[in-house]
């Protein structure tokens, strides 16, 4: 690879939203070229069943729907370079990325698709024990709890297929919420409450974890408190996994683009360009820029809207072909 390269447009992130802009892209023959970051194919990897892609009556797992979609981009003659970008300058024409391969990138349009990362609770006892029986992933760390107790902290989607995929693994697993009700989808409630009567489920309601506790070889338990009495209770397990949501993949670009919680402002005109940033040439698409639905499929949607920004910019501004 060479230290520097310059391509018509680049997408940053390779989830659903990355993919599907790649494959719009490539079919207006825009030669676009994905860069992945550092978990190629996004959150879906870690991710198992998946029931509510369209088309997929049967269901499918989330990595096989990422490599499907990868195939799709190659088909289409999509260039994926696996790279990590660790700062950016959109301040200048062409824009300049610079990744952690030593490569420096420019390109005259850019699509933001780079996604979310799990969101901890900042405990100290929590960042201490983070990889020695705190986790962010069930379906990557869940194996290692086999036959084992441990809980799960949330109450929204993520939460209850969290504990499900667990139910399946460990000994017994206890989801605990600070409130009296989930926020999780009606199908993963009803599954989740079947299994909470005739399986290896338990739900502790309004409670919060307050410490994590453990010692030389990991977790031993966790204290919670009950978020009305204040009483405080200590359950015995082996693991406990952070399921309260995930934060915008955006950091990098801070004070260079309009934000507003992390998340990128976009225009969503009902008369196009519904991704574009503050920045003419930049769109974001996906989950940097929805902390709403978080679908993939919606974020599939932005990936194809922002192509087609993309490529109506593009054809306002002049071509050298430079790179191409």
């Amino acid at each position: 690879m060479s230290d520097k390269q310059h391509h018509r447009l680049i997408i940053l992130g390779s989830g659903p939203a990355g993919y599907t802009a790649a494959v719009y892209a490539a079919r207006a023959n825009l030669h676009p070229v994905i860069i992945t970051g550092l978990q190629k194919g996004g959150q879906l990897t870690t991710t198992t069943d998946v029931d509510n892609w369209p088309g997929d009556v049967e269901g499918l797992q989330g990595p096989d729907l990422m490599v499907r979609m990868e195939n799709h981009a190659l088909r289409f003659n999509t260039q994926v370079l696996f790279d990590h970008i660790l700062s950016v300058d959109l301040k200048q024409r062409p824009f300049t990325l610079s990744g952690d391969s030593g490569t420096t990138y420019t390109c005259d349009s850019l699509i933001i698709a780079t996604g979310a990362s799990a969101k901890y609770l900042g405990l100290p006892s929590e960042q201490a024990y983070l990889g020695k029986g705190v986790s962010g992933c069930a379906t990557c760390d869940g194996f290692f709890f086999k036959g084992k107790k441990v809980a799960v902290i949330g109450g929204g989607n993520t939460a209850v297929e969290d504990t499900l995929y667990l139910s399946n693994i460990v000994s017994e697993v206890t989801l605990i919420h600070r409130r009296n009700a989930l926020r999780a989808e009606k199908m993963l409630q009803h599954k989740l409450f079947e299994k909470a009567d005739n399986g290896n489920v338990k739900i502790i309601w309004d409670h919060t974890l307050e410490e994590v506790l453990g010692n030389n070889h990991g977790v031993t338990g966790i204290q919670i408190k009950q978020v009305h009495s204040g009483e405080i209770a200590q359950l015995p397990l082996d693991g406990v996994f952070i399921a309260i949501g995930h934060n915008p993949n955006t950091q990098i670009f801070a004070d260079q683009l309009d934000m507003e919680n992390g998340y990128i402002l976009v225009k969503n005109g009902s008369q196009g360009n519904a991704t574009a940033t503050n920045i003419p040439g930049v769109f974001a698409a996906g989950d940097v820029a929805d902390h709403i639905y978080r679908q993939a499929v919606t974020s599939a949607g932005t990936g194809c809207m922002a192509a087609l920004d993309a490529d109506k910019y593009l054809e306002s501004i002049p071509y050298e072909g430079a790179g191409i």
